[in-house]
């Protein structure tokens, strides 16, 4: 048989070092197909380090987001759950 799959993904493979090291890796691909299309070292250099800027940042304000998505949704089932415990409440005292 089989073993089920982990339904989560590991703390390790969301590390902070493993978005800057792929970042870095994708920012080395657009720097080494620019430089082979007849661009400048130069200019190369400047695209790739803001592809690199760029992936590490979008990264980061994902994690914001998905952190405040978090917190939100925390807050709304916590209203919707006292809700549900007021009417819950309401048809046990008459008996529905």
């Amino acid at each position: 048989m089989n073993s089920p799959e982990p339904a989560a993904r590991s703390a390790s493979s969301s590390s902070p070092f493993r978005r800057i090291a792929v970042a870095v890796i994708l920012g080395g691909l657009v720097f080494t197909v620019l430089w082979i299309m007849v661009f400048s070292m130069v200019t190369s250099m400047l695209i790739g380090a803001g592809c690199c800027i760029v992936i590490v940042a979008a990264s980061s304000a994902s994690d914001l987001v998905e952190m405040l998505l978090d917190a939100v949704a925390t807050v709304i089932f916590g209203v919707l759950a006292v809700i549900a415990a007021i009417v819950g409440a309401i048809f046990s005292v008459f008996g529905i």
